[in-house]
């Protein structure tokens, strides 16, 4: 099988610091190069992955919507140019920029489409263009599918990682650790204070490079920094990221948001540390409670600095703090959570839209609308 892997044009793949979306594309190439997959990656120039290359732009940020725009149509005509080398073709985005479904007619071959993101939003591009709600997704949670449940969607295939790369500890050191970026729905500010009030001291790997992420982070976050009990360590590389993630006690994830997936959950459980997590999004799918951490009850709608969901992390973690056994934490991802497993599973999911490609490009082309909009 030959397959096309076209990334995100944020971030190099794999990332050098923060990019949990590279890493994934990073991994799944990997474990599909193992299982002799012949891949191609359209991505950014500095992506470095055992296979072809096909470099579109430098990585571009986020900071120029307009910029990542023109060369995400810059991409799909690179790999509209080459489709008929391949079985099939496998598009990584953002929902953001959704550029990428727009070229969905002009593909022959078979292609499907993994939203790292959320997917709030998509009904009403569907309502405006119903033939897109044809478009062959594969999900990357379960929950990641509720707002938009009528999707035409192959799979559910969790994100993966290489588990050996997890430095295992089971002695701990008496610190917490927050891995995020600058945003209220990343939790930083609830993490803070909870950690001020268990009287911890934590240490904040955060990604701060957007305007919007410098308010934040200047307003909420800046003010509690001590360089003693707060202590912030901006955006580190792969292996600093994993000695904190190891020693911790636990990693604390306030989320305020409907996460749909959650790399760094699984990152932390591999290296023996249990997750305190917003019971929110895919939490319930990757944290088994009580036992790889606790998923904490919070209210449905957000609210920020909410006292309350502050109260129910400081009581969850009094209560499970020394209940979790950082061997159960890594098992759990060796079981369910491996680059192998992921790949396994993504190539079940190619051959699905393979064998049915002819069907799924017809509905795209030849859709009725109302039994679409029906749904809406």
């Amino acid at each position: 099988m030959r397959v096309a892997q076209v990334g995100p044009l944020i971030y190099r793949i794999p990332p050098e610091k923060y990019g949990g979306t590279e890493l994934v594309v990073y991994n799944l190439i990997k474990g599909l190069r193992e299982k002799g997959i012949e891949c191609t990656l359209f991505g950014t120039e500095g992506s470095k992955v055992e296979c072809e290359v096909v470099p579109v732009c430098p990585p571009l940020g986020w900071e120029d919507s307009q910029k990542i725009a023109y060369y995400e149509y810059l991409e799909a005509c690179h790999v509209l140019s080459r489709q008929e080398e391949f079985d099939i073709i496998h598009i990584h985005f953002y929902p953001h920029n959704p550029q990428w479904f727009f070229s969905l007619p002009l593909f022959k071959k078979p292609v499907v489409f993994t939203i790292h993101s959320i997917l709030e939003g998509f009904s009403k591009l569907y309502k405006k263009f119903p033939h897109l709600a044809n478009a062959p997704l594969i999900s990357i949670s379960n929950n990641q599918r509720e707002p938009l449940p009528f999707a035409n969607y192959i799979a559910t295939v969790y994100n993966g990682i290489d588990v050996k790369l997890y430095p295992y500890q089971d002695k701990k050191e008496d610190f917490l650790v927050y891995i995020g970026r600058a945003a209220f729905e990343k939790g930083v500010a609830e993490a803070v204070q909870i950690a001020k009030i268990l009287g911890k001291k934590l240490y904040l790997i955060v990604k701060v490079d957007t305007p919007q992420e410098e308010e934040y982070f200047s307003k909420y976050i800046k003010p509690h920094i001590d360089g003693k009990n707060i202590v912030f360590l901006g955006e580190l590389s792969f292996q600093e990221k994993v000695e904190y993630l190891s020693k911790a006690s636990a990693f604390i994830f306030p989320m305020q948001w409907r996460e749909p997936f959650g790399l760094v959950i699984i990152e932390a459980m591999a290296c023996g540390t249990p997750v305190f997590v917003s019971d929110r999004g895919s939490a319930k799918e990757l944290v088994i409670h009580g036992k790889t951490g606790v998923l904490v009850k919070v209210r449905k709608k957000p609210r920020f600095i909410d006292e309350e969901l502050i109260q129910s992390f400081i009581k969850a973690y009094k209560k499970y703090a020394d209940k979790i056994d950082p061997k159960d934490c890594r098992k759990h991802v060796e079981e369910n959570f491996t680059y192998q497993k992921m790949a396994k599973d993504y190539l079940q999911a190619y051959q699905k839209v393979i064998t049915n490609w002819e069907s799924i490009r017809e509905k795209i082309l030849h859709n009725n609308p109302s039994i679409i909009l029906n749904k809406l």
